[in-house]
Parts: structure tokens; sequence; C-alpha cells
């Protein structure tokens, strides 16, 4: 495996990330923020652009003496992130400042196993590659799954919805593929980074992200930093018990928030609302087609099927309980929606938040937002590239 340049000592690490976060900057703008005399703030940045990290580029305006240098992150630097989820593949490649400089997006079966899954992923990194977007070597790769990761191994652990994949090594496979500092975690965090980095939650510290997709997660973030248990499965809340006599769950439990709400759950009642003649609407989308999806719930709810519309509220209903639980326990500065389920939009989201309002202790909820996520599809790969910045702008 190739080295990546890293950062020698704690004052060139947040350089680093100063110039990662506000852009360009002249050395007395930064010389004002990390508080180093202009001597030892030369020395650091002259070994920075050494080691091939960052480069001058220009003069900046005068402050009443000698014009100061300008400091950028190096044009060449690149980072990529593959967010892998139940059904699609994300891969994007980032600069140094994060910008996005291209990202393609496919369908894929998580259940075809990791080898098949990660080649996939890797096709489309070569597509990127075909665009010219990477001059040179990458520079760290942060990778999200849809299930349980031990962070420290780089490996999923158990994780119910992904069959071969257990223990299977990816941090260690794609890094030495790629030849960089590889990062493997699960994709709800990875889009809780991305809200923190560019989302609604860059002005807070304490916030819970919940994914609604295939199934049901959380990411947690705390004083500004993900929170990910002892073990790494901190969040996953999909196996939270609503009912002791509910459905089977993909995990093997009976009654868990994701064996009633979540894009399969959802496939699965629509479905059967379709066959039993309960809802024409839904029977009319269905035709010949094995069975439903949450996109079509979602287009039957919009046209006022009355079926349709019980399912998202029954679903955010119980979300709703989930969360009340958990913004009584946690008391969050927010709470985002997000995922391909939170498509059912603002029906979803009044009753999530009807039942949170209702259930969770005033003091809790006096000043909570609880919103939709913005970043689209673009949360998780974004969350990748920040995690493996971070660790990349590490000492």
């Amino acid at each position: 495996m190739r080295m990546t340049a890293r950062p020698q000592n704690a004052h060139q690490a947040r350089l680093l990330r100063l110039l990662r976060d506000e852009g360009p900057r002249s050395r007395a703008e930064l010389g004002d923020v990390v508080r180093l005399s202009r001597s030892k703030l030369a020395v650091e940045l002259d070994r920075l652009v050494a080691l091939g990290l960052v480069e001058t580029a220009g003069l900046a305006a005068s402050r009443g003496g000698r014009r100061s240098e300008i400091v950028r992150l190096a044009p060449g630097l690149r980072f990529v992130a593959f967010d892998i989820g139940a059904t699609s593949v994300d891969v994007a490649v980032t600069d140094g400042e994060l910008n996005v400089l291209g990202h393609l997006s496919e369908e894929c079966d998580v259940r075809q196993g990791a080898t098949v899954v990660l080649e996939r992923a890797l096709d489309l990194l070569g597509k990127l590659r075909e665009q010219d977007l990477i001059p040179g070597a990458v520079h760290g790769t942060g990778i999200g799954v849809p299930g349980p990761v031990s962070f420290r191994e780089g490996i999923p652990v158990a994780p119910p919805i992904m069959p071969g994949w257990d223990r299977f090594p990816v941090r260690a496979a794609i890094g030495q593929e790629l030849g960089c500092p590889v990062l493997v975690d699960n994709d709800v965090n990875l889009m809780a980074l991305g809200e923190l980095h560019a989302g609604l939650a860059r002005a807070v510290d304490d916030f819970l992200l919940v994914k609604i997709g295939t199934g049901i997660g959380c990411g947690i973030v705390v004083d500004g930093a993900i929170y990910r248990g002892v073990s790494g499965s901190a969040g996953d809340i999909g196996h939270i018990r609503v009912d002791d006599d509910g459905p089977v769950c993909a995990c093997g439990n009976t009654g868990c928030l994701e064996a009633y709400f979540g894009g399969a759950a959802l496939a699965r009642d629509a479905t059967e609302a379709a066959r039993s003649g309960r809802s024409e609407r839904l029977a009319g989308l269905l035709g010949d087609r094995p069975a439903l999806t949450a996109e079509d719930v979602a287009t039957a709810a919009a046209g006022g099927d009355p079926v349709a519309v019980g399912l998202v509220r029954e679903g955010g209903r119980h979300v709703g309980q989930v969360l009340a639980g958990l913004v009584s326990f946690f008391n969050p500065g927010l709470v985002i929606i997000a995922g391909g389920v939170a498509g059912l939009g603002h029906a979803l989201l009044a009753e999530i938040r009807s039942v949170v309002y209702r259930r969770s202790l005033p003091l809790a909820t006096g000043n909570l937002p609880i919103v939709l996520s913005e970043l689209a599809g673009s949360a998780g790969v974004i969350g990748g590239v920040r995690l493996i910045s971070d660790h990349v702008f590490a000492v």
C-alpha cells in the first residue's frame, strides 16, 4: 500500500482542517485562528507544502502592511466515498475541500455479497477515473454499509440484510486495491456526518439522523462527533421492539420497528392491500408485477388513496413512538429524517412530529426541530469523505 502524506503534528492537522472547512486563507488569517507566531506558522506551512498537502495561491489584500500569501489545499488531493445501501451503490470523488467533483449511482442488491457489490463500486470509480477526475493517487476512501460495523476492524458484523458480508475484510480489501487509507462505518453514521458537514446540522453539536430506507437506523452525534458505542452498534433503532406480538423481523426477532415500517415492510403491506382488493389504486399500480415498492405507496398517497395514506401514517406513528423515547433520553438539538422512504414527505413528517411532541417531555421538545434532510442522495458520500479526511488530516 502506498503511504499517504499525513500531518506531523497537531498544528498542521488543525491548519489542514481549517483549509478544508473554510477554504483558502491568507497566512495572516490562519495565524489569527491557530494562534501561532509568524515564524512558527511559516515553518508548519512550509512543511505542509513539502508534503504536497498545501500550496500558495497568490497574495491577499493588504491589511496595512506587506501583503500576505494565500494558502490553499493542494488541488490534486482526492477523496473517495462508497455509499453502499440495501438496493443501490453510490460512488463520489471530491477534492480536499470536499467539493463533489463526480458522483455516480446505480441499483445494486447488497444481498449479492461483498465481492460482487464492491466490484460494482470499483467499476463506478473506474468510470469517474475515465472522466479525468483523479489526476494521481486517491488520498483516502470512506465506505458506508447498511449494517452493524466493527469500526476498529473495518468489517461488517452479522448484518441482518447483508448475507455473505459477515466479517468480510472490507477495509483491507479496498485499501489494498486503491493503495490508500480506508475507513468503514455504518451508512447512517456517514449520513449524519454528511449533515454535520454540509447539511442542516452544520450549526448543531448534538443531533439525531434517522434514516428510513429499506430498514431504519439512527446516527447519533454528540458534541460534533459520531457516537458509536462500545462495539459500534449504537443507533440500531430499527430493532427496538414496538410490540411483542408483531411481525417477524429480518433479524429473527418479532415486533421490531423495522418489521413494521421501512421500505421492505411498506412494500409488503402495500402489496397485501393491493392483492386483497382493499385499494384499487395500489392494485392498479401492482398490475402483473410481483410486489409494490415504497415509491408506489408515495405515488398512491400523493393521489389521495386512503389506504396508502393510512400506511404512511401508521408507519410514522411507529417511528414517532420510538423516537419519542430517544428524544426524552438524549435531548437532541435537532432530528433529521432522511433515506429513501423519507421521500413520503410531509405526511410522514407530520405524523412523526405529532407523536414525538405529544409523548416526549416538554423540556426536550420545546425548541426541537424535526425536519427532512435537504441533501437528497448525497449525505452518505459527503459523510464518507468527511470521515476519511478527518482521519487523513489528523496526526
